[in-house]
């Protein structure tokens, strides 16, 4: 894949002030009087399913409470105590999914409780506060590292730091936060959260986070395990799947992640360039991300293309719905055969797919869609396995992340289960405990 600065991409297609207006938060911050209402309709169920719902076990009519009686800092107390990145988790989360289409609001009257805005108010307004809600526990004198500064590595490393542990966090970028840094749309975490609230979390103490240090290359398992009493692996997926077709080596044509990344990290977004035909390979969160925002840049057409049915697509209803609803066509039963151009894509050929005895079989019906920006948002995969049990193309793990390595524990992205957040937060957290007991 080529650079995306080639011909058919243009820089700038709006004006500063529309960007930023096109840029604005997804979910505004509740104030005080909008969370006291929003926190009233809530039944405080007492085998709440929201909490069974929720991957980190918060206990969602407590905090909810806690707002309702004015006590928004207890409520974020209530929060952190499970998931050490609730800010976060509130403002990117696919609530409508979990915790929100548990809730008995919904089934009963089709509006749940807005159970995140009211997680982000009352984090907001603890992280507004100076200090850190949680002391470092006793030193203990044992040593963990931690490979990969994402939500599961951060977990880990701030439960362990709980526990006393000294925890190195090793990171390849030049800056840490992973998938919340780098890979999420700029519209659902503004104002630079992600670093902001890294910041937050380091302040409990006990943690040294080292740069450029990319797990395979500059630093190995073995080393590892040498210089430290346990190693936790946050690696994520950092490898793109190809996707080897005629054409698709033309300029123009680029993985989603890394236009995503790009963007998330532009001083000034008037800079990053976007064609005015874009199509978008895939069904996932990344998809959206990358279409919703080439519309937000200016892109006149935005289609994104998926190979199976709507009902199918990794991304959310609410996701799809937010896509459609900033004029992104939503083209499902079609799959990529080939991109078209002379040097630059001008065109992407793709043929329709049909569902048949459980397998998606292509039907031989082709046609072109003008393209001069195609975004490639078609899965990651693990870089490198460092030798250990793997299953499904993920490391394999046994309880709160056990690897097929004594010592070595993993979670996120980089082992089996759902691709969120919340998931790898709930993982991180959980493996420090396993490991605190170990060392215990």
């Amino acid at each position: 894949m080529t650079s995306p600065h080639t011909p058919g991409l243009v820089a700038g297609r709006l004006d500063a002030e529309e960007i930023a207006l096109n840029f604005a938060d997804l979910h505004p911050a509740y104030d005080p009087h909008e969370a006291a209402v929003a926190a009233d309709r809530c039944y405080f169920c007492h085998d709440a399913p929201c909490v069974t719902a929720c991957p980190t076990d918060i206990d969602i009519p407590l905090f909810v409470r806690q707002i309702s009686t004015g006590q928004p800092e207890a409520a974020a107390q209530t929060i952190f105590e499970q998931n050490i990145l609730g800010g976060m988790c509130a403002r990117v989360c696919p609530t409508e999914t979990l915790c929100e289409e548990a809730c008995v609001r919904e089934a009963a009257e089709g509006k749940p409780v807005e159970i995140g805005r009211l997680q982000r108010f009352a984090t907001d307004s603890a992280m507004a506060r100076q200090g850190h809600p949680f002391l470092r526990g006793e030193t203990t004198g044992k040593s963990i590292g931690v490979i990969g500064s994402g939500p599961a590595g951060l977990a880990c490393a701030h439960r362990l730091a709980m526990k006393g542990h000294a925890v190195t966090i090793y990171e390849a970028r030049e800056r840490p936060g992973g998938l919340n840094e780098f890979g999420l749309a700029a519209y659902k975490t503004t104002e630079d959260f992600a670093a902001r609230e890294i910041d937050w979390l380091l302040g409990i103490g006990g943690i040294t986070v080292a740069y450029g240090k990319t797990f395979g290359d500059n630093i190995d398992l073995p080393a590892l395990q040498q210089e430290h009493d346990a190693v936790f692996l946050g690696v994520g997926l950092s490898d793109v799947n190809a996707l080897d077709l005629p054409g698709f080596d033309l300029s123009g044509v680029r993985n989603a992640v890394d236009f995503i990344a790009e963007l998330r990290q532009a001083d000034d977004k008037t800079s990053i360039p976007v064609g005015r035909d874009v199509v978008v390979i895939g069904g996932g969160m990344t998809a959206i991300d990358a279409a919703v925002q080439s519309r937000l840049l200016g892109a006149a057409n935005v289609t994104l293309a998926y190979r199976r049915g709507r009902d199918a697509m990794g991304a959310s209803g609410f996701e799809q719905d937010l896509a459609a609803k900033h004029g992104v066509r939503l083209m499902t039963n079609a799959t990529p055969v080939a991109v078209h151009g002379h040097g630059a894509v001008q065109e992407i050929e793709l043929e329709h797919t049909q569902a048949a005895n459980g397998t998606l079989q292509a039907t031989g019906e082709r046609f072109r869609v003008p393209a001069d920006q195609v975004l490639l948002a078609i899965g990651q995969t693990l870089t490198q396995d460092a030798g250990l049990t793997t299953e499904r193309g993920k490391i394999a793990v046994t309880g709160p992340g056990r690897t097929s390595l004594a010592g070595v524990w993993a979670g996120g992205d980089c082992t089996l289960g759902e691709d969120l957040t919340v998931v790898a937060v709930a993982e991180g957290r959980d493996a420090a405990e396993d490991i605190h007991a170990a060392l215990s």
